[in-house]
Parts: structure tokens; C-alpha cells; sequence
């Protein structure tokens, strides 16, 4: 019998917490009756009820879920360094079910959307079977059409939805106010000499305050590079969060892993857009009205 290759990326919903254990006890079970190896990464609660109902079995594994899914790009790396791991040991199949953030349980969406649809490719080298629930009492609508979009497999059957276009990033709360700063088309270091100047007063730690100047000059720089003008820069705060953004006329990046992945494995992406996904405390991306945006959130 050959090895079975390649990800099967699947999601199911669920309203109860016995729909939950409907859905993910027998996924689990399949895996250890055939031997697989077998890991759960929810959160507290979901992780909880499968261990009362599994019982005491040390054949699965518990990741922490907090953990494993507390920035997309973190997430993409261990579960490749894992994977890899498995299959160099002999692996043939790997079965994981995991709570994926989302507004629902105090995420942001955007960036976890895009990993949604970015490990189908960031993944499929790997014989790996990844069950992704989803609660409908608390994942609001657009996620789950989002959600629907992005999972080639539902609850076991094809997804005729799967393909479609994302929605469209969500604001952050501090864009309601008018811009602290706001530029065109400046140079880099014209954005980091200005954004330095920006916050001073912002209660931010020394490696934020970095993280805030290098985004702004990685983000303008990106825009400038790889976008069509005019480029705009803008910037809020309150007393201990800023947010920035780096909006475009362009189409933006075709690459569904740019920034979600180091570039030797993209070969497109720019490092710096990867280093903002494992530094900042939340990097969207993506197309509205206005053009393609890039906003990073850091402090809180």
C-alpha cells in the first residue's frame, strides 16, 4: 500500500458542545485505531471535553492551543517543523484538530484568514489531515464565510465554496479617530524619522517602540517597491497601542504565504514582511475600496 500524501484541510461547524465531541471524538479515534500519530490543539475548554470524553489515552498528544495558534506565522512553522519531524520517523498520515483565533474568542480575523488559506499550499507536501471546528455560537457570519472559503473539505464532503475571494480587512478600532500622522509617498527614512517623532508620548516599551519604526519603514518600503502610487502612510495611537498602515493603488501580492513564511520557502515574499508576522502583535493584509493595505498593530 503506498503512503497516503498530501493535506486534507477540513472544517466542520457546531452549536453544542456535544456537536463538538460528535465531530472531533471520532476523527481522533480514526487516528489512533490506525496508529497515526495524533494531536489535539484547542483551547481550554474544547481541549477539556475530548479528554473527558477520550478518556486517558498517552497516545495523544495535547498542544497547548494558546500556544500553537498565537501568531499565523508561529503556527506555520511548528507544525512544519513537526510534520517533518513524523515523516522522516516513517509517518504516512497525521491527524490534528485545532480552535484556529478568530473575533469569537477575542482574535483578530484577517491575518488568520489568510493563514486558513495559506497552508493548503504551506502544508501539502505533508501527508497531514487537519480538522479545523468552528463554534456558530460565537464565530461571527463573515468568519465563517471566510472559513467556508478556504477548506477544500467540510464535515467530510467536498466544499463547493471553496475558492472564493476573502472578505475584506476590517479597520481597527483606533482608524475611527483622524491619523496622527499621515504622508505620500514619502521616503522610508523621511516615515521613520517622522513615526520616531509620533510616539513619543506612547507608554511603549523600548523593543515596541523598534517594532513600531522598523514596521513603518518595512511597510512604506513595500509599497513603494511592489505597489502603484500614490502610496499612503498613516498613523494612530491611544496611550499604549499604535497602529499603522500602508495603503496602495496596486493589486497587491498574488503569493498567498507572502509574509506567513520565511522567503526561501515563498521565494517571493519579502523578509521583512515575515519579520513583521513573528514580531508585531497583529499584520493585516489585503484589498478594500481604498487599494491594498498593510496595518500592524503593536502594544495593547
Amino acid at each position: 500500500m503506498r503512503p497516503v500524501t498530501g493535506f486534507h484541510h477540513e472544517t466542520a461547524f457546531y452549536g453544542s458542545d456535544d456537536d463538538f465531541l460528535s465531530l472531533t471524538v471520532p476523527f481522533v479515534e480514526e487516528g489512533l485505531r490506525a496508529g497515526h500519530p495524533t494531536f489535539v490543539a484547542c483551547a481550554e475548554q474544547n481541549t477539556a471535553l475530548l479528554r473527558g470524553a477520550l478518556g486517558r489515552d498517552d497516545a495523544v498528544t495535547y498542544l497547548p492551543g494558546a500556544d500553537q495558534y498565537a501568531r499565523p506565522s508561529d503556527a506555520i512553522a511548528s507544525y512544519r517543523e513537526l510534520c517533518g519531524k513524523l515523516v522522516a520517523a516513517g509517518a504516512t498520515r497525521i491527524h490534528v484538530v485545532g480552535d484556529v483565533p478568530h473575533p469569537g474568542t477575542g482574535a483578530p480575523w484577517d491575518w488568520w484568514a489568510r493563514y486558513e488559506a495559506a497552508v493548503n499550499q504551506a502544508y501539502a507536501e505533508f501527508p497531514l489531515w487537519g480538522l479545523c471546528p468552528y463554534d456558530t455560537r460565537t464565530t461571527p457570519d463573515y468568519v465563517l464565510a471566510d472559513v467556508a472559503r478556504t477548506h477544500p473539505h467540510v464535515a467530510g464532503s467536498a466544499n463547493l465554496d471553496y475558492g472564493g475571494v476573502l472578505s475584506a480587512p476590517r479597520p481597527d478600532v483606533l482608524e475611527q479617530s483622524r491619523p496622527l500622522l499621515e504622508l505620500v509617498d514619502p521616503t522610508p527614512a523621511a516615515v521613520r524619522c517622522a513615526v520616531n517623532a509620533a510616539i513619543a508620548n506612547v507608554d511603549l516599551d523600548e523593543e515596541s517602540a523598534h517594532d513600531v519604526v522598523y514596521a513603518a519603514s518595512e511597510i512604506i518600503t513595500n509599497g513603494l517597491t511592489h505597489g502603484a502610487g500614490p502610496v499612503r502612510f498613516r498613523l494612530w495611537a491611544d496611550r499604549s497601542r499604535v497602529v499603522i498602515a500602508c495603503t496602495d493603488r496596486g493589486p497587491g501580492p498574488r503569493d498567498p504565504l507572502v509574509g506567513l513564511v520565511p522567503t526561501e520557502v515563498t521565494q517571493t515574499a519579502g523578509l521583512g514582511l515575515w519579520i513583521l508576522h513573528r514580531t508585531c502583535g497583529y499584520v493585516s493584509m489585503g484589498r478594500s475600496e481604498d487599494g491594498f493595505t498593510v496595518r500592524v498593530s503593536v502594544g495593547s
